[in-house]
């Protein structure tokens, strides 16, 4: 027998009073403590309606629920937690923290990279410092992990989200500099390049404003097997004074996102059987592994 709707409608409500509630608690307690207390808890918190009133307050949730609007089957807990949507995945873009998280790589003798204070000031950037480069090439790279940032196969593969890539440079007024940038989707292997951005602006001549100017580019229908993103900037000084009067290189970015030109929604094995390439499953962290 049905129950009558009135306790219908009761328990509906106290549904709805118990998310509100839980709303307003960490993520990581809801991930790891909440969803343990009993059946009807862990239902609730591997759904939507706790997250998305969580989401609602917060303006850097935006990219989570256009990501909530978009596609029917989202790991809940993992996007609450991890938040890997709409945030910039560079760890260290500005240099507040010397070199820690970048790989450095130098041409022959030279003073190498250094870090300085900006010489005019980058709006939105987590820090007005900036990595400057010597008289002969100076590189570093980022190697990003998706998985571990908390995106997953599925969702990489079948929906696609934009990959939207960004870097201010720049130089000194009384030096000329060059600065080159490579951003490559990487494939489970740390090898296969699924895609790849490539930006060689012109060198800024000596005497210039001192400036930064940004490069920007969006991945978008990028196919299946996305699981890296490899970031490297390199530069040098036009004018080969020891030292560091090279470009200028601050606020780097990779933002995953959901976009109105973003891919449509399709089933993995459509995804896959369209781009031709096999799918491959990464090991996750124990974090990750409990964040369904």
């Amino acid at each position: 027998m049905k129950a009558p709707r009135t306790e219908q409608r009761g328990d509906a409500v106290a549904i709805a009073l118990l998310a509100l509630v839980l709303s307003w608690l960490p993520p990581e307690t809801l991930a790891t403590r909440c969803r343990l207390v009993c059946r009807r808890w862990r239902d609730l918190l591997d759904g939507p309606a706790v997250w998305k009133l969580q989401w609602r307050r917060e303006p850097g949730m935006r990219a989570a629920l256009e990501a909530a609007a978009r596609c029917p089957r989202l790991r809940w807990s993992r996007l609450g937690v991890l938040r890997p949507l709409g945030r910039n995945l560079v760890r260290n873009p500005c240099g507040r923290e010397e070199f820690r998280h970048w790989a450095l790589h130098c041409e022959g003798w030279k003073d190498g990279w250094k870090v300085e204070e900006n010489r005019s000031p980058v709006e939105g950037a987590e820090a007005q410092t900036c990595f400057v480069t010597s008289y002969e090439w100076c590189q570093k790279e980022q190697v990003i992990d998706l998985l571990k940032e908390g995106l997953w196969p599925e969702l990489l593969d079948a929906y696609q989200p934009d990959i939207v890539v960004s870097d201010w440079w720049g130089g000194r007024q009384d030096c000329g500099c060059r600065y080159e940038l490579f951003v490559a989707l990487l494939a489970a292997n740390k090898k296969t390049k699924i895609d790849v951005f490539e930006a060689k602006p012109d060198p800024l001549p000596q005497w210039n404003d001192a400036s930064y100017q940004k490069v920007t580019h969006t991945f978008r229908r990028y196919g299946p097997g996305v699981r890296y993103v490899l970031f490297r900037q390199r530069g040098k000084d036009t004018q080969f004074w020891a030292g560091h009067y090279g470009a200028r290189v601050t606020n780097s970015s990779v933002v995953i996102q959901f976009s109105s030109e973003s891919a449509e929604s399709l089933e993995p094995g459509d995804s896959l059987h369209k781009h031709g390439k096999k799918s491959c499953e990464m090991g996750q962290s124990p974090l990750n592994a409990f964040l369904t």
